[in-house]
């Protein structure tokens, strides 16, 4: 299909983004790789009468060591969190699952930034960001704030972001070596995953968080107080569907979802105890 007609306009800086979305409100949306947005304008469910471009804001694409977290600018590319030799050594959770998403064609495009806030429950990215317990930092009008990623996802394809700010960076901890695991169900290698999971050890705070097991991307709180509390793999993995309302598609059915859950989370708790990698 073909979008809506809409205005183009390129911004020099992230300032000139945050004012240009202030002066615009819901009539513009953010484009920088388009892989999340072009899809959704193509069949209508999006019609922004202003596309603001800032896929050219090379001061927002950097991985940065800042002391015991590192940062990644919202508009580094999926291969270069994949590439990035700091984040393989601190968070290789990152750059592993950056290293899962879609294609070469897609991971050469498509920006981190953006895939955190587009807020798919079905996207590999959000859920690893929750595991490690990052924070988002965006830029509006009246400033910079943090938000926890547990606070980041409100609902399907909705975040935290107000209509005029700009996400420009996201910040996730070290991982001082614990173990990691991602694990994901598709039936093909670049397809959506019909069930993921993202897992990391206690010296990393033991987030697990799921993919495609909500409306939003969302941590198995039952498993990682089973896990806390000294539970074996098998035990906490079948709590990984307890209070979630995974999605019905044409890929798979609730139950064959909760079922999916309890295999991945087990196999990944397994994986971390092992000491992956």
């Amino acid at each position: 299909m073909i979008p809506a007609a809409f205005e183009y306009r390129r911004v020099g800086s992230a300032e000139e983004a945050v004012s240009t979305l202030a002066e615009l409100g819901d009539e513009a949306k953010l484009l920088a790789g388009g892989h999340s947005l072009l899809p959704l304008m193509k069949l209508r469910l999006a019609s922004p009468s202003v596309l603001i471009d800032v896929g050219r804001l090379r001061d927002l694409s950097f991985v940065r060591d800042d002391g015991d977290q590192v940062s990644i600018g919202a508009l580094t590319r999926h291969h270069d969190v994949e590439g990035s030799a700091l984040l393989r050594s601190e968070v290789p959770l990152l750059a592993h699952v950056a290293g899962e998403v879609g294609d070469p064609q897609v991971r050469h495009r498509g920006t981190i930034g953006g895939s955190i806030a587009h807020g798919d429950p079905a996207s590999d990215l959000p859920a690893a960001v929750l595991a490690l317990g990052g924070t988002m930092v965006v830029r509006g009008p009246a400033g910079t704030r943090e938000i926890p990623a547990t606070e980041f996802f409100r609902g399907f394809l909705e975040t935290a972001l107000e209509p005029d700010e700009l996400l420009t960076e996201i910040r996730v901890p070290k991982m001082a070596g614990a173990g990691w695991s991602f694990q994901k169900f598709n039936r093909r290698a670049q397809d959506w995953a019909i069930v993921g999971v993202a897992a990391v050890g206690a010296q990393a705070g033991g987030g697990i968080a799921l993919v495609n097991m909500a409306s939003t991307p969302v941590r198995a709180a039952a498993v990682e107080r089973a896990v806390a509390q000294g539970s074996s793999a098998t035990d906490a993995a079948a709590l990984a569907p307890e209070g979630l309302d995974p999605p019905s598609d044409l890929n798979a059915s609730p139950e064959f979802r909760r079922h999916l859950a309890t295999v991945l989370v087990r196999r990944a708790l397994e994986e971390v105890a092992a000491g992956h990698p």
